[in-house]
């Protein structure tokens, strides 16, 4: 019964030992490993800096080699925890086939990042309007997720999968772009004499590009007004201050011209019996 008892005890000793061990040696690699794929994946950052990688394409890739990294380390660990390798490529299988069917979006998420960064319908500092109407300036693209900086300072984190199928405007493709400002004046006004005004407003304004033409027609007439439309180009950095000082020159400069802003109004007509 002692001699039993001591062999267990024995042997109990034996597995607690080579479990410590293995545990040691598991916590060890966990630490040397993921501190290994932060300073690989640092250096390779800063060589693709160095070689003047395009920052979409540098975050994705460091995304992408990070996670493979790690997953790697993983399997290390298992292994070294005694796990058969067998064992790990079956889980593994069942686990991808679990997961793909379970993160079907998310694999999307992961082709449409890789889309985004093939065919490059847009990049990272780029402006760009959403097909539901998000706008900002890029600032990432990783694997799952394109980050945007909205004009308003917000942060959104928006699926790549959605980016790719949709609909986007990017503001930043194209250096100049055409403004149209609408502009209605009383009817009665000299309509040849409110083209000129504007004509020779943009004229003055050093942002208004000059090829193009600026060109000013008559648009409609309306029930309170006679509607002109004012087109010009300007760079994509002029756009909105030269929107907003053009607006504001031609309200102080058509009263001066004797130009009148209609306002809706409606005649009434009393018929006496």
């Amino acid at each position: 019964m002692n001699m039993t008892l001591d062999s267990l005890i024995v042997k109990l000793g034996q597995i607690v030992a080579e479990f410590g061990t293995r545990l040691i040696a598991a916590i060890a690699i966990w630490i040397i490993g993921f501190w290994l794929v932060k300073k690989i994946v640092a250096s390779i950052s800063f060589a693709m800096k160095r070689h003047d990688v395009e920052p979409s394409l540098a975050t994705f890739l460091q995304s992408f080699l990070s996670i493979t990294l790690k997953v790697f380390v993983i399997i290390i660990i298992l292994t070294t925890m005694g796990v058969q390798m067998t064992s790990i490529v079956a889980v593994l299988g069942a686990a991808s086939l679990a997961i793909g069917m379970a993160l079907s979006g998310t694999l999307q998420n992961v082709a449409g990042g890789m889309i985004i960064l093939f065919f490059k319908p847009f990049k990272v500092n780029d402006a760009i309007v959403t097909a539901d109407g998000k706008s900002g300036v890029v600032k990432k693209i990783m694997i799952f997720t394109t980050e945007l900086h909205t004009f308003d300072n917000q942060v959104l984190f928006l699926p790549n999968g959605a980016l790719a199928n949709g609909v986007i405007t990017n503001l930043s493709q194209g250096k100049n772009r055409r403004t149209d400002i609408t502009v209605g004046i009383s009817y009665g006004d000299d309509v040849e004499k409110a083209r000129r005004v504007v004509l020779k407003i943009l004229s003055k304004d050093k942002r208004v590009l000059k090829n193009p033409a600026p060109e000013t027609f008559l648009a409609s007439l309306d029930d309170s007004s006679v509607t002109l439309t004012v087109r010009y180009w300007t760079s994509f950095d002029d756009l909105l201050a030269a929107r907003a000082d053009i607006l504001e020159t031609i309200y102080k400069e058509f009263p001066k011209n004797k130009l009148n802003f209609p306002f809706p109004q409606m005649d009434v007509h009393v018929k006496k019996s």
